[in-house]
């Protein structure tokens, strides 16, 4: 089954859930969505009943996750879904796993007040629950922590506003060491007997060292003959630790210079969000979702082969902070496609409701990462025309 809600679905993906037969659950959000794409939907007692059932169930984003939390009927899912939406939880899960890390939960009202004399900087200060790199700050100085602190107030009602409390609940925070290291972010599903089953690993390339964006993701041969041994015993540890099972998860991850793999966060029953999971089609030619649903495990050989030194990449068209959206009189998209030689697909974004005004996918030579990288150093105001 899907539950399927804002901010985008693909049009891959409702083709998938077509393909699939799998139902989905009827709400105003999901058939909007949807559109006039011929899927099968059902109402929440029939949903229920089959979840409570046994049946599997994915999400294409967070904001989703209500019914399966409050309908009561297959509790042991909804006690996954929460180790993973409370970012706090999710650490105190798995802190067996690395002893050393610091952190602490923190109550919004206790922010200003709270003493982080003990914290060694970086470290980085976001919301419990949270998605998108939505209030997320890091904290370079302990005396810069009143400044950061009055950032998050001001951030603190539109975050709520854009997103439900499922997603985002700006009421409490995590502040936590910082983590050196290059991140990357894996999808990975949990069978019937609680194995990991990796479908993409993508890097995460921050454009400079207080870049906390999601610009650029890629995902090539070399990333995943690197490193799909090692995250795959990871993430099947950390399965364990927060038993999960017939569940679906976004990790992300850093890999320190001394090779420890630390976790970020885990995004519950979902694969990379926006529908940006869709890049393991683009990149490898498998379909992710009916990996999970179907119990498929990709066979990373055979997959590889005669792809050296190719990826695939994933770009967020992001909007400057504090751009007024409202007044935004267009998008010039030829100029940002010109930016990729090989694109596979280009996503327009309703940039009025997100601060986004497109995703796109891209094929190139590894090689030619570094012009592309370079290109992205530049914000994307030179494609945005405003209002006089």
């Amino acid at each position: 089954m899907f539950l399927l809600d804002a901010p985008y679905v693909s049009d891959f993906l409702k083709k998938t859930v077509r393909e699939l037969g799998q139902p989905v659950l009827d709400t105003p959000e999901a058939r909007a969505l949807a559109g006039d794409a011929g899927l099968d939907f059902i109402d929440a007692v029939d949903f229920s009943a089959r979840l409570g059932a046994g049946e599997k169930v994915l999400a294409n984003s967070e904001n989703a996750l209500e019914h399966v939390i409050r309908c009561g009927c297959q509790p042991d899912l909804a006690r996954q879904i929460d180790i993973c939406k409370d970012k706090a939880l999710f650490r105190e899960t798995v802190a067996d796993m690395h002893p050393d890390y610091r952190f602490m939960r923190v109550s919004f009202d206790d922010l200003a007040g709270l003493d982080v004399a003990s914290m060694p900087c970086p470290f980085v200060v976001k919301p419990a629950r949270g998605f998108f790199s939505l209030g997320v700050h890091v904290v370079n100085a302990q005396g810069d922590w009143p400044e950061i602190v009055a950032a998050i107030c001001d951030e603190r009602e539109a975050m709520n506003a854009e997103y439900p409390e499922e997603v985002v609940n700006s009421g409490e925070f995590i502040v936590e060491q910082g983590i050196d290291g290059e991140e990357y972010a894996i999808d990975v599903y949990y069978d019937d007997d609680g194995e990991a089953v990796i479908t993409n690993i993508m890097h995460h390339h921050f454009i400079s060292e207080d870049d906390i964006s999601d610009r650029l993701y890629y995902t090539s041969t070399n990333v995943m003959k690197t490193w799909l041994l090692s995250f795959s015993e990871y993430v099947s540890e950390v399965g364990r630790a927060c038993g999960f099972r017939n569940f679906a998860t976004h990790i992300e991850v850093r890999v320190t210079g001394g090779g420890e793999i630390i976790p970020i966060e885990a995004n519950p029953l979902r694969f990379a969000g926006w529908c940006v999971a869709d890049i393991t089609h683009h990149a490898w030619g498998f379909n992710p979702y009916t990996c999970y649903f179907e119990n498929l495990r990709p066979d990373w050989d055979a997959i590889l082969d005669g792809q050296e030194d190719m990826a695939t990449v994933m770009v967020i068209g992001d909007l400057a902070p504090g751009t007024d959206r409202e007044k935004i009189k267009s998008i010039n998209y030829e100029g940002f496609r010109a930016l990729f030689s090989n694109l596979l697909e280009l996503r327009k974004i309703d940039y009025i409701s997100y601060p986004v005004f497109a995703f796109a996918f891209a094929r190139m030579n590894e090689a030619d990462l570094k012009e592309l990288k370079s290109a992205l150093t530049v914000d994307f105001s030179r494609f945005v025309e405003m209002q006089v």
